[in-house]
C-alpha cells in the first residue's frame, strides 16, 4: 500500500492521508513522480476509470500516528503551487527563482 497526503484549498484542510494499493497508486501519479494535481489527473483519465479508484482513496483514510512513510502528495485547488514542483517530484521542489527547495 501507498500513503497519499491530501492538500486542498480549503482554510479547514487537515491534509489527511489515505492508502491506496500499488496499481491505484500508478494510476494518480505517473512513473517517477510524487506529487500530482487533480486537474492534471482528470486529464490524462476518463472519469469511468478514476471514478472506483477516489472510492477507495476516501474509504481508506489513515490516522496520521499511524502512517508509515508518505509516498505521494495530492494537490486540489493549489494551482499556485504547480510552479515549485516542476518535475512533480516532492525532492525536487523549486523556490520561486528556480533554486532547489532542497539541499
Amino acid at each position: 500500500m501507498k500513503n497519499v497526503q491530501v492538500v486542498d484549498g480549503a482554510i479547514n484542510c487537515v491534509y489527511d492521508v489515505f492508502a491506496l494499493d500499488d496499481a491505484d497508486f500508478a494510476l494518480l501519479f505517473p512513473p517517477g513522480q510524487d506529487v500530482a494535481f487533480i486537474d492534471e489527473i482528470l486529464a490524462r483519465h476518463p472519469p469511468a476509470a478514476l471514478e472506483p479508484v477516489f472510492e477507495r482513496l476516501w474509504r481508506n483514510r489513515v490516522p496520521k500516528r499511524e502512517v508509515v512513510g508518505l509516498h505521494g502528495l495530492l494537490f486540489y485547488q493549489l494551482d499556485e503551487k504547480k510552479p515549485f514542483y516542476p518535475q512533480r517530484v516532492d525532492e525536487l521542489a523549486v523556490n520561486p527563482n528556480g533554486s532547489k527547495l532542497r539541499r
